[in-house]
């Protein structure tokens, strides 16, 4: 095998790990779907092999649970280890804030404006995909700011377990949030160079979110 060949079967390793990642987190593979690797290759034209090790990544990451020899299937959402998802993102979130607000220029906050703008146009068109795409990148900002890649990695791990809550209940979880006014709070807190009100207000939007993700499963509105 040449070393072409190898970047080859990295680089379709790749393409089908955001793939079905991507059809996690929008439902299209549903939480407890049981999944063939030879299938889903199929499905998007690539070797089995790319697809075994997209597999095994998001095993990793917790979005498929795997039995060897008896089934490969999709998580299902579990109150528990959501709560714990929420919880180590809140805690990177508020130190990425903290530690990225005296870094940020005009120039980031301006970009933090431009973004909620978009996400309240997605919001107001029930576009769950831009909203999404919208508001993860509005909330990079300061984690960019915070010039600690480990924590922008961790989170990018993370986001699809709660992401997938989202795309599922877009409606309930983003209009009760009031999100946009939220995001325009933080800017202008941001803006005063207040680092710890900042990561203050962070950490509210994270309870907030995870009260009202309580309040589903309490409901049984996330079940599979």
């Amino acid at each position: 095998m040449s070393p072409i060949d190898r970047v080859d079967r990295r680089l379709m390793s790749g393409e089908a790990y955001d793939r079905i990642r991507a059809a996690i987190v929008t439902g299209d593979l549903a939480p407890g779907e049981r999944v063939k690797d030879s299938e889903l290759a199929e499905r998007m034209g690539l070797s089995r092999t790319p697809v075994r090790e997209a597999l095994a990544r998001l095993a990793d990451m917790g979005l498929v649970e795997a039995k060897p020899g008896v089934y490969t299937r999709i998580a299902t959402l579990d109150k528990d280890e959501v709560a714990r998802t929420l919880a180590v993102l809140k805690a990177l979130d508020e130190l990425a804030v903290r530690t990225g607000t005296p870094n940020l220029t005009k120039g980031d906050l301006n970009l933090m404006r431009d973004l909620n703008t978009e996400f309240e146009a997605a919001v107001a068109r029930n576009d769950v995909q831009a909203a999404l795409e919208a508001d993860e990148r509005f909330h990079s900002v300061p984690v960019t700011a915070a010039q600690n890649p480990l924590i922008a990695r961790v989170m990018d791990q993370l986001h699809p377990q709660i992401h997938r809550i989202l795309y599922r209940k877009f409606s309930t979880l983003y209009g009760a949030q009031n999100t946009g006014g939220h995001h325009r709070e933080l800017i202008e807190i941001l803006a005063s160079g207040d680092a710890e009100e900042a990561a203050k207000r962070s950490g509210a939007h994270w309870n907030e979110l995870g009260g009202l993700i309580d309040q589903l499963f309490a409901n049984a509105e996330l079940t599979a």
